[in-house]
C-alpha cells in the first residue's frame, strides 16, 4: 500500500477529529496530521520507506483500519437492537389495542 492509496481511504472515510495514536502521540486535529504527512512524503528526497512521515501516516492507517472494524460491529449490533425494539414497541401497541 502506498500513501496514495491511504489518502483515498481517508478521504472515503474520514477518521475522527483527535485520536491518540500511542502513549506518546495524541493527535488533536486528524485533518492537519494527514495534510502534514503527504505533504512531507511528497517533499521527502528519498525512499518513501525511508521518510518518517510515511511511517506515522501507515501507523495512523493501521490503527483507524482495526478500530474500524470493532466500530462496524457496534453499529450493526445497535441497528439490529433499534430494529428489535420497533418490532417490540410495535406488538405492545397491537395487545394494547385488543
Amino acid at each position: 500500500m502506498n500513501h496514495e492509496e491511504i489518502k483515498r481511504y481517508f478521504e472515503s472515510n474520514p477518521p475522527p477529529k483527535e485520536l491518540r495514536l500511542t502513549e506518546w502521540a495524541n493527535i488533536t486535529d486528524t485533518q492537519v496530521f494527514l495534510r502534514s504527512c503527504y505533504s512531507t512524503i511528497r517533499n521527502f528526497s528519498g525512499p518513501v520507506d525511508r521518510c518518517p512521515a510515511w511511517w506515522h501516516l501507515r501507523d495512523f492507517y493501521i490503527l483507524m483500519k482495526k478500530t474500524a472494524a470493532p466500530q462496524a460491529q457496534s453499529r450493526e449490533a445497535a441497528a439490529e437492537n433499534i430494529q428489535e425494539d420497533v418490532s417490540d414497541q410495535a406488538l405492545s401497541e397491537e395487545e394494547a389495542a385488543l
